[in-house]
This record gives structure tokens, sequence and C-alpha cells, in this order.
């Protein structure tokens, strides 16, 4: 019987160390050799039942971008751009034809993102406000993918242990809800999951652009 058990405590901590292992890193040739230094960026496709959705991320994606060493067009200009030549949906503006693209704009490469998650969930004991974004960056020039990423910011994250018993815990959820309800807690998680999707340096990561003092140096995809 100890047998056993000893065997079984082993393969629960070798299941726990498998699910800790890193995912492999991303293969950042072409990236490297196309070395985009400007990037144009489209309005998202929110999948959320959230109809603000898209603004909320699209106003805050030029910080992480340019930071990191690049130049992005203005994306209020772009997406006014869009809808003064009839193109309202994110949808329709995803499926233009790049080469088209490249010759209006000039732009190195475009992203093209997807919101899969955006707001708040209430349940009895607790609430979440949760962004979640996915990312690729194609280059206009010769339509190759250059990389693809997704990241994630809840709320749930900065919500500390309640040691109180059960009242303890729906207060803490009455006060979140409170909180969620008078504050854009959302467009705040918005701006956390860009940044975590789009500033360089992070492992699996965008690389560092040309206009970055970080370019070009080795281990920039982040450990």
């Amino acid at each position: 019987m100890k047998r056993l058990i000893l065997l079984f405590l082993v393969l629960i901590v070798a299941g726990l160390s498998g699910c800790a292992e890193p995912p492999p890193p991303y293969d950042y040739t072409a990236f490297r050799q196309n070395q985009p230094r400007s990037i144009l960026v489209f309005p998202p496709v929110n999948r959320s039942p959230e109809v603000h959705a898209g603004h909320g991320v699209l106003a805050q994606v030029t910080l992480p971008l340019a930071e990191s060493g690049y130049y992005v067009f203005p994306v209020t200009l772009v997406e006014e751009t869009f809808i003064n030549n009839g193109l309202t949906q994110p949808e329709d503006i995803h499926g233009l034809d790049l080469k088209k693209l490249h010759k209006i704009f000039h732009a190195d490469a475009a992203l093209y993102m997807v919101i899969t998650e955006y707001g708040t969930k209430y349940m009895v004991l607790a609430s979440d406000t949760r962004v979640t974004l996915e990312a690729r960056l194609i280059d206009l020039r010769t339509g190759q993918k250059l990389w693809a990423g997704s990241a994630t910011a809840s709320s749930a994250e900065q919500s500390s242990a309640n040691s109180g018993g059960l009242a303890g815990i729906l207060a803490q959820a009455l006060v979140e809800q409170i909180i969620n309800t008078m504050a854009d807690v959302t467009y705040d998680m918005a701006g956390l999951a860009d940044n975590r999707l789009l500033w360089a340096g992070k492992r699996n990561g965008m690389l560092y652009g040309p206009r970055s003092p970080m370019f070009g140096k080795e281990g920039q995809e982040g450990k």
C-alpha cells in the first residue's frame, strides 16, 4: 500500500511538473529577415458581447508598440480612413488585400487583433473583469506571418485571499461589484492586456523594433 501511495504521489508531481514547462521558443526567422519598422494597427475584431471593446483595446495599443521601437500609424486616423471608404466592420478590414494596403499606407507590417473576452462576470461570491486578446503581425510586403501571440489580464489577479469567512467574502464581492460598476475597470484591464501582448522583451513576445536601443541584441525575446 505504501508503494502504491508513493507511486501515486510521484505521478502527481510529474504531472504538475509537466504542466509547468514553458512553451517552446517562437521561431523568429521571418521576423528577423523582414525587420519591420512601421506598423499599421487594424481595428480589432470583437468576439465579446461588449460593443465598446474594440475602442477600449485600440486606444491603448500605440504605447507598447512605440516604446518597443516601432513607428505606429495613428490608430484614429487609420480607422477614419477606412470609415470614409465605406469600411466600418473590422472583419471586412481584416480581409483587405495586403498589396493594396501597402500601396496606400506604405507600412511595413499590419497588426491583426481579435478580442475573445472583454467585460465583467458577476458571480455569487466574486466578480472577474477579464480581457483576452489574440494578435498576428503580417508583413505587408511579403504576406508572411512575422509573429503571433495572445495575452489575458484579469482583475482576479489583484484580489487577495479573504480570511473573514463567508461574510467577508460576500462583503468583498459586493465592494468589487460596486467598484466595477462605478469605474471602467475593463478599460484598465484592456491596457494591461495590450502591454502584456505587445511590449517587446517577453518570452515568445514581440521583438524590439529598430527605434529601440535593444534592437538586434541577444535574448531580446525575453526569458
